[in-house]
């Protein structure tokens, strides 16, 4: 994660609430409003934060709930299936029987692998998390 993204992270994380205002960030990290949109947006995109809006006002409120980490590795699962049919279509572009063709497949190979070991983690994550902190 690049520094600016992984520090206002670490901020929301560790703030009692889980959740900040642009302003609060900027103020408690003492960067410009600037580096705190660039950041944010960032860790919007990655399903690390999310946005809410103060109820009665215009400001924007930061998010970090405690499901996050299962929130981001769950929306992974689109980049990996992105990633699968590329090289799908690379190994059969190339040849399977090539030697590009070949490491394409044994990387198609790993990325199935992991999709796989990745929906079954985070199910048993989903139990653990119910068994230890209760439902939600």
């Amino acid at each position: 994660m690049p520094r600016m993204p992984a520090r206002v992270f670490a901020a929301l994380l560790s703030s009692d609430e889980g959740s900040m205002t642009s302003a609060d960030l900027g103020d408690q990290l003492r960067i410009s409003p600037a580096a705190v949109s660039g950041a944010v947006r960032y860790l919007a995109q990655t399903h690390m934060v999310s946005r809410e809006r103060e109820p009665g006002s215009r400001r924007e409120r930061y998010r970090v709930r405690g499901d996050q980490w299962y929130e981001a590795l769950t929306n992974r699962e689109a980049v990996l299936k992105r990633w699968e049919g590329a090289l799908r279509e690379g190994v059969t572009s190339l040849g399977a029987d090539t030697p590009a063709g070949r490491r394409m497949a044994e990387t198609l190979a790993f990325f199935e692998f992991v999709e796989r070991e990745v929906v079954d983690m985070m199910e048993r994550w989903r139990l653990y998390r119910e068994k230890t902190f209760g439902p939600e």
